[in-house]
């Protein structure tokens, strides 16, 4: 974006009028002939890099294959290692056998037969049943094969057979011995079909640019693939074929194509190059008509920016590298009172800045220079220039001019003063209807908590009579009076914590985020509601897996929600329907990951219908004849507060689990 300065005198330099020289007719045509040398020569040079470039892509294809062929022959030695090793373990060999030879002529086609010798050189077990020329039963080179096993036997690791021809076509075999603690019992041999390698292995694209073909040692050719005939051939490469050897080359010849890349070169420039000069010339005829039109629609474009500009609510304010401004809208100028020329070429320092907080609004603007400006907006107090203060969010980004280059910062400024007003009634709304649900809390269990009251009082009332009646007598010892006096102080200590938990729980307060222990909190609200669960005969039980350590949260808050859901746990078991067997509240800490702490509360009463599972956070959706419908939606409200979640899930042995998940957030 421009500013309205830049704009303003561009527009109002006049552009000089266009005209023709020989001297630019001369200076075109001289280049379009060093343009026509230098590709001539670039063609040569071209040329000559083609050829070494296709000579390296084939060496490099034929390695590839080559290494293709390796990896799968070594592939397939790994599998027969293993089918070797099993072979020494299992008890049902010959099954073994079938099942994996099955698996090899299933999977890999260019194997033709899998046999299993005894250390005496005869068959055990073969697949196919058929029979093949020189091994399997019918052999037409037995020494070859008896070398092959004596090879293998010998040496104790994998060996090759060389090439032989069939009417099949040419094959080879792999021969690995079967050793038991060291001692041959016979070997596994697999039979391959030389073409069947270069048909599975060769991709359809290799055979499509290459013929490739495995020569033997007299330079027979033993199996080819190709997918173009009759073509003429202009490289060709050639590698040992080892594995299996004995002699074996893999050579690949490559095609050359259809169209030359001189022709294409040639016919590419002449056309060019014709087309090049009929175009410029009518390229250089419309110029000023499309150089008018530009101004004309760069005109218009400021016109268009600038009415847009002068309609915004949001403030806008650039300024350059050195802190400057150098643009200001109207929507901005209402804002801070300042009028546009008060504000252009002031800085760095800014006059609707409230003097009070200067270092922020500086430490701001630095970090907006150095790319580190959020990119959620930063939050300032900014001062009018009657002097009233107003809240606003600026949001920073860079000035990029036509040409790509950083010139300056511009900032959006949004007065934000109406709705932190709004965000904050509300959320002292949010305080007094949570401090009324408390209230309500409280006052539901004001029968429970009298009658847990009454307990300790009536206590220390008959400890103190018994105290009074030993002293009037004078029948007492001093150790008689301090274990009663001792008893006296555990039970007003007892009525305190009653009395302590109430008033922490009740009172009104501001959320605050401080280290808290979730099993203190857990201890606590179990504590104000075990009198309660006494009077409907619901036994309340805690699983604590772990000993957390401590969260960053607001206690009372946390209070709040348990105490809600262990209050609807109580009153779903309280029904005349629940037995004394299922009238036990589970309350139970466990932290699943490093994350988060999760607290189950876990009821067995008779579960959440599926009709109103959907609305039960809802606010002012209530199932009680006297409720308010804002339980759940508080506890809801509260957790999110915390970053954590609150939902239910059915309990597998009836009831419903309500599950508080809090994130492990270091003090």
């Amino acid at each position: 974006m421009f500013s309205s300065i830049t704009l303003k005198n561009r527009l109002s330099v006049k552009l000089p009028p266009l005209k023709w020289s020989n001297w630019y007719l001369i200076a075109l045509k001289i280049a379009m002939g060093a343009l026509l040398v230098l590709l001539i020569a670039l063609f040569a040079v071209l040329y000559e890099s083609d050829a070494e470039e296709r000579r390296a892509t084939l060496i490099a294809d034929v390695l590839w294959l080559e290494q293709t062929f390796n990896f799968h022959l070594e592939g397939h030695a790994d599998l027969l290692q293993q089918l070797v090793s099993d072979l020494t373990h299992e008890k049902d060999k010959k099954e073994l056998f079938r099942v994996r030879s099955q698996y090899l002529l299933k999977n890999f086609p260019d194997i033709l037969q899998v046999i299993w010798f005894d250390a005496s050189g005869k068959v055990q077990q073969k697949a196919p049943a058929i029979m093949l020329p020189r091994l399997g039963g019918e052999m037409t080179d037995g020494d070859a094969q008896n070398q092959a096993l004596e090879m293998a036997k010998r040496l104790g690791k994998l060996t090759y057979s060389d090439a032989y021809s069939t009417p099949a076509g040419p094959q080879f075999e792999m021969y690995t011995p079967v050793l038991v603690e060291g001692a041959y019992r016979g070997s596994i041999v697999v039979v391959y079909s030389v073409s069947g390698i270069l048909k599975t292995l060769v991709p359809w694209w290799f055979a499509e640019k290459y013929q490739i073909r495995i020569m033997d040692s007299d330079g027979s050719e033993l199996a080819r693939k190709s997918k173009v005939t009759n073509a003429n051939t202009t490289l060709s490469y050639s590698i040992p074929f080892e594995p299996p050897g004995y002699g074996l080359v893999l050579r690949v010849d490559a095609y050359r194509g259809s169209s030359s890349f001189v022709e294409i070169l040639l016919t590419t420039l002449v056309i060019g190059l014709a087309t090049s000069v009929l175009l410029s010339l009518w390229v250089m005829r419309g110029h000023v008509r499309r150089r008018i039109a530009a101004e004309q629609a760069h005109r218009s474009e400021y016109a268009f920016r600038k009415a847009m500009e002068e309609s915004l609510t949001v403030g806008m304010r650039a300024k350059n590298l050195e802190g400057f401004i150098t643009y200001v809208n109207p929507a901005f100028c209402q804002m801070v009172g300042f009028t546009e020329e008060e504000l252009i070429g002031v800085g760095p320092l800014m006059p609707y800045w409230d003097p009070n907080l200067m270092e922020q609004n500086v430490a701001i603007t630095e970090a907006a220079v150095q790319g580190r400006a959020p990119r959620e907006g930063a939050e300032v107090r900014l001062m009018r220039k009657d002097g009233s203060r107003f809240d606003a969010l600026v949001y920073e980004a860079p000035l990029i001019d036509a040409d790509g280059n950083h010139n300056g910062w511009m900032a959006s400024v949004v007065d934000v003063t109406a709705r932190k007003r709004a965000e904050d009634l509300a959320r002292q709304q949010q305080e007094k209807l949570q401090a009324t649900s408390r209230l309500v809390t409280m006052g539901e269990m004001a029968s429970s908590l009298a009658h847990e009251l009454n307990q300790p009082l009536a206590a220390i009332t008959s400890y103190t009579a018994g105290c009074l009646n030993r002293l009037e007598s004078g029948a007492f010892s001093s150790a008689e009076l301090k274990e009663a006096l001792g008893k006296l102080a555990v039970q007003a200590q007892r009525a305190g914590r009653i009395i302590r938990r109430v008033h922490d729980f009740v009172r009104k307060s501001e959320p605050k985020l401080a280290p808290c222990n979730l099993v203190e909190i857990i201890d606590d609200s179990v504590g104000l509601m075990e009198s309660t669960s006494k009077l409907v005969n619901v036994r309340i039980t805690r699983e604590i897996e772990l000993y957390p350590r401590e969260l960053m949260g607001d206690r009372v808050m946390l209070e709040q929600v348990l105490l809600n859901l262990l209050r609807n746990a109580i009153e779903a078991m309280s029904g005349s329907g629940i037995g004394q067997e299922r009238r036990v509240l589970t309350v139970r800490l466990v932290q699943p990951d490093d994350q988060q702490v999760q607290i189950h509360v876990v009821d067995r009463g008779s579960g959440i219908p599926r009709e109103i599972q959907e609305n039960l956070f809802t606010p002012f959706f209530t199932t009680k004849a006297s409720g308010m419908g804002m339980g759940l939606n508080i506890c809801r409200s509260i957790i999110e507060f915390h970053r954590g979640r609150l939902w239910f899930e059915e309990n597998p042995e009836g009831g419903t689990v309500f599950i508080i998940s809090l994130p492990v957030i270091k003090p």
